[in-house]
């Protein structure tokens, strides 16, 4: 017996792509339903993310000509990405399939490589990575931006794939263990890659965005790292420590000088600068600190208030 496949679309303001991606991917079906490589149920699951565009009436759309293959999950605002892909992954394991692929709406990450990722999957792998392989489609900044994004967040003890943004495959074994996972702030590229199972990695090719624009800014990038960081390091906060205990040092050392200045040297207005800058700085780095600490408070601030992780205002499947 084949294994069923859901194809896990998030969109967001998609309209111009919807139908183009729905004719890739429901080929990409076809061809592996033909080839007895999944079964016949398999679906594709396209998720409103709160557009604010005609996306969610094209996915109706594509539902009423093709109930059978074509599903759809309409917000009821923008939750994120990150949600609307656990929204996507919940849902399908719900109607019944076996295994989950994620795929971005623009179609960027090589779809022709799902076949590859089905096939690692039938070999034995609960969870299979798709993994690009350079970034030459990215411009200067969002290039630097991401290699910097990756850095920091292995020196900070942050357990993620570089290059794997959420092209993957799961199986149910790894979904299974997903639902344990109570937090409000998921950061799924680090949870696949810290709940264990088998692993396997497909690599890939970036192309161009054929219709539409990114939804990605560099604030969305920003905000995705931050949870990333305060979800699964506290290293931020050993460095806040390091640094009171560092700048107590300083402080300590400032006093011996004024102390010696005043009582033997009588030079106290000649370190009125260096005073004033040691002051600046040590107020800079207290906000710093309380910047860092505040991220982590923000973060109990949400999981404490226990919300919905995203709201379902209508499906069609």
């Amino acid at each position: 017996m084949q294994p069923t496949l859901a194809i896990i679309v998030p969109c967001l303001n998609e309209e111009d792509c919807i139908m183009f991606t729905y004719q890739k991917l429901d080929k990409i079906l076809k061809n592996l339903v033909e080839s007895n490589s999944i079964s016949q149920n398999s679906f594709i699951i396209f998720i409103d993310d709160g557009s604010s565009d005609n996306t969610w009436n094209l996915i109706s759309e594509l539902n009423k000509n093709n109930p059978c293959n074509v599903k759809g999950i309409k917000f009821s605002r923008n939750f994120g990405n990150q949600k609307a892909i656990l929204a996507g992954i919940l849902e399908s394991y719900n109607m019944q399939a076996d295994c989950f692929i994620t795929i971005d709406a623009d179609l960027q990450q090589d779809e022709n490589k799902i076949e590859e990722f089905i096939q690692k999957y039938k070999n034995g792998a609960n969870i299979v990575f798709g993994i690009r392989n350079n970034r030459k489609t990215d411009g200067f900044l969002k290039k630097i931006t991401a290699l910097a994004f990756y850095k920091i967040m292995n020196l900070l003890g942050v357990n993620i794939k570089v290059n794997h943004s959420d092209y993957r495959l799961i199986d149910r074994s790894a979904v299974e263990i997903l639902q344990q996972y109570r937090e409000t702030n998921l950061f799924l590229r680090c949870i696949f890659n810290e709940i264990g199972l088998k692993k396997d990695y497909v690599f890939f090719e970036v192309k161009p965005r054929k219709k539409g624009k990114s939804k990605y800014s560099i604030t969305d990038l920003m905000s995705l790292a931050l949870s990333g960081i305060t979800s699964f390091s506290i290293v931020p906060l050993r460095i806040v420590s390091c640094i009171g205990l560092f700048m107590s040092l300083i402080s300590f050392i400032i006093g011996i000088s004024a102390f010696w200045d005043y009582y033997y040297l009588k030079t106290t207005v000649s370190g009125w600068t260096t005073i004033v800058v040691a002051l600046g700085f040590i107020g800079g780095m207290q906000i710093l600190c309380i910047g860092i600490i505040g991220e982590y408070l923000g973060q109990l601030f949400y999981e404490i208030k226990a919300r919905p992780r995203y709201i379902i205002e209508t499906k069609c499947s």
